[in-house]
């Protein structure tokens, strides 16, 4: 007989297997990976997902945009580590309910008979007493008044010195531990789902199947095979953009550095896109109106897909994502903004381009958008003591925050009002630098009676639009802004303006003034108009007369001095308005509209040079073509992601509400009748346990008694 013995090594390497089981299978492994996931899933909520990588940059910046790319922190769900964490806990939580399940099992089945009698005095819930019927009779008549409170019980035959006595197990709440290995095998379930869903198998065939990310541009039927994905693809979730009365069949994929295209079994056709509104003029639905295509048989399906309802066909799920602009066409008033020189027309398509010229200068003007409906917030108080617009400020959205369309809750009475259509387009110069730009069609009143041209620019899109706010003039135009600020810019405009003025100002009984009110009027026209240094830089506006302010007067006077100047300045410019006027043989600024008109054209004026473009294009006609935005998608782990809900919620209630109990009873002969021993157990300790065992003492022993 031969005996082989184990060496050392396979001694060790054993325990090494051994103990890389224990701790994939333990509990505190798998909290932790569950830990990781969830600060990885708050990361994925709080940073946007799969936007492009220019977006990273202009929003946190070259340091932290590598950052996020290089942890992959812009695609948490499909990053590497992330599907490996869940892997491991999809492993660790199987390791986990494998080991613990036939333990439990083997538990619901064990009535725990077997318990000695002297272990009964050592539970917290103990009880004795006598009862006047033999030790049988009494145990099968407690079996039967258990079994009716829902009990299972098992009776045991056991020898004493005094004669035959019976040990009686009875066990209630199993559904407790069953929740244990319902709650564990949910987290496997959709741990799983989410796997199958994400877009590991899209990963999965560029690994292994030869598709790459696609980051080139022109028509998506141009693009190569290498970059699509199968109409059999498995598992997918992707945005289709469709215009009105047009199909399409193939779905995009954002990825961190490009795009997939999906193809589709069918065509979506878009018969009719669908707003409703509230009276308040809030959106209350957006449905699409489609037809969908069977590409295979032809077969057409007439649907309607709302948000919340959406349409599925062949396994695949339709839903309303957003909307967008299907390519209106835009008819734009081009104005000069230096200069009252003619303006011309420009008609172009949302999405398209054209070409022009500023002098020696060529730019290109991007139609990027077209929104037809606005509907802001223009309530709010009046006065100082309101919440009126402090028209100095040119961001929109600190300076009439609590008009257009503030986001935060506020005491003040709303009143959503639709302000009209607006137009969005970029400004591209030669070198490729843009600007981009959004402007309202319509004059809006702010709150000050003085209806006003919104113009809006930023340099980035990670920025808020700024508002330049010129007046609307008589007519409802901006040639009258416009002609102020041209006025503005010439040099013997400024200076009739200013011997008009310096005549009207001055009494005639006083001639000699005349010549300090010119020279101080001229001052100050000359630092607004931005035709003097000060502090060795041209700055222009009331910025100007400030900085001169200080610069020159000392600063108990500046007060007194800065009212005189703002006097002159404004009685200097409604000259120049005059004479403006009159050089273009126009009707003089009617009486009830020059004070509003003013005061508002003074801000704007001083706020112009922060508007810099040769040009601004006012909206003056559209055709507006909707669009629709699906997201489809085909996801063959939602079944299995809810069942694992189902089996978690039911797993939990069963661990929290349901009390697993085991209750023994011990008898002995003694004399005619038989002495009773009762203990009961319970995996928790709380009031309703203690009444719980005062109930079933009373029922079992006739009387309700503790043993301290």
């Amino acid at each position: 007989m031969t005996s082989v013995a184990s060496s050392p090594e396979s001694e060790r390497g054993a325990s090494r297997w051994q103990a890389l089981l224990e701790l994939l299978s333990s509990m505190r492994f798998a909290i932790s990976l569950l830990t990781i996931i969830c600060i990885a899933s708050v990361i994925g909520t709080v940073l946007k997902q799969n936007e492009p990588a220019n977006n990273y940059i202009n929003q946190f910046g070259p340091f932290w945009a590598e950052v996020f790319a290089t942890l992959k922190l812009n695609s948490v769900y499909s990053a590497w580590w992330f599907l490996l964490i869940l892997a491991f806990l999809v492993i660790s939580t199987s390791l986990c309910i494998a080991r613990n399940t036939p333990k439990i099992l083997s538990d619901l089945k064990n009535y725990k008979e077997n318990i000695r009698e002297q272990s009964l005095k050592a539970f917290h819930h103990k009880a004795e007493g006598h009862l006047n019927e033999a030790p049988e009779a009494a145990a099968k008549r407690l079996g039967a008044l258990l079994a009716t409170g829902g009990w299972k019980v098992k009776l045991q035959e056991r020898d004493t010195p005094a004669g035959k006595g019976w040990m009686l197990a009875a066990k209630a709440g199993a559904a407790n531990k069953i929740g244990y290995i319902a709650a564990h095998s949910a987290i496997v379930l959709v741990c799983v789902g989410g796997l199958l869903d994400g877009d590991l198998i899209v990963r999965a065939q560029m690994w292994f199947g030869g598709k790459a990310v696609y980051n080139g541009g022109g028509l998506i039927a141009d693009v190569p095979a290498q970059y699509r994905l199968s109409e059999r693809n498995p598992a997918f979730r992707g945005n289709l953009m469709v215009a009105e009365n047009t199909a399409s069949g193939t779905a995009i994929l954002s990825q961190s550095n490009g795009i997939l295209l999906q193809e589709l079994p069918f065509a979506i056709e878009l018969k009719k896109f669908i707003v409703e509104y509230y009276s308040t003029g809030m959106p209350k639905l957006f449905a699409s109106d489609i037809v969908i295509h069977d590409k295979a048989t032809g077969e057409k399906k007439e649907a309607r897909v709302e948000v919340n309802h959406p349409a599925s066909f062949k396994g695949i799920n339709i839903y309303q994502s957003s909307f967008d602009d299907g390519g209106s066409s835009v008819k734009l008033q081009a104005v000069p903004m230096a200069a009252a020189t003619q303006s011309f027309e420009v008609e172009g398509t949302i999405g398209g381009s054209t070409d022009l010229s500023n002098g020696n200068e060529k730019l290109s003007l991007e139609f990027t958008g077209l929104r037809v409906i606005n509907v802001e917030n223009m309530g709010g108080g009046r006065g100082p003591e309101g919440t009126g617009v402090d028209v100095r400020k040119v961001d929109l959205r600190s300076a009439i925050d609590e008009r257009l369309g503030a986001g935060h809750k506020t005491t003040q009475t709303k009143e959503l009002r639709n302000v009209g259509p607006s137009v969005s387009y970029k400004l591209r110069d030669a070198a490729g630098q843009a600007r981009e730009y959004n402007n309202y069609m319509l004059p809006v009143d702010a709150g000050d009676g003085v209806p006003v041209f919104l113009l809006g620019m930023r340099e980035t899109p990670s920025e808020p639009y700024r508002y330049l706010r010129p007046p609307a003039d008589e007519n409802g135009e901006l040639t009258g802004f416009i002609r102020l600020r041209a006025a503005l810019e010439a040099p013997d405009l400024r200076a009739r303006a200013v011997q008009r003025y310096a005549r009207k100002a001055v009494d005639p009984q006083r001639p000699e003034l005349t010549k300090q009110l010119a020279d101080s009027a001229e001052r100050a026209l000359g630092l607004f108009a931005g035709r003097e240094e000060v502090k060795g830089k041209k700055v222009a506006g009331l910025q100007a007369l400030a900085d001169f302010l200080e610069a020159n007067v000392p600063e108990a006077e500046r007060a007194r001095a800065g009212e005189m100047f703002v006097r002159i300045l404004n009685g200097t410019l409604l000259e120049l308005d005059a004479v403006a006027r009159e050089q273009a043989a126009a009707k003089p600024l009617p009486d009830d509209k020059v004070q509003g008109f003013m005061s508002q054209a003074v801000l704007a004026l001083s706020d112009a040079p922060f508007y810099p473009a040769p040009m601004t294009f006012l909206l003056k006609d559209f055709t507006q073509v909707q669009a629709s935005v699906f997201q489809v998608a085909r996801a063959p782990g939602q079944s299995v992601v809810y069942l694992g809900c189902a089996l978690l919620i039911l797993g939990i209630f069963a661990m929290l509400y349901v009390r697993d109990r085991r209750l023994w009873v011990w008898l002995s002969p003694q004399g005619e009748g038989a002495q009773a021993s009762l203990a009961l157990s319970s995996n928790r300790k709380t009031m309703d346990v203690d009444r719980e065992f005062e109930q079933l003492t009373a029922r079992l022993l006739g009387r309700s008694e503790k043993t301290p």
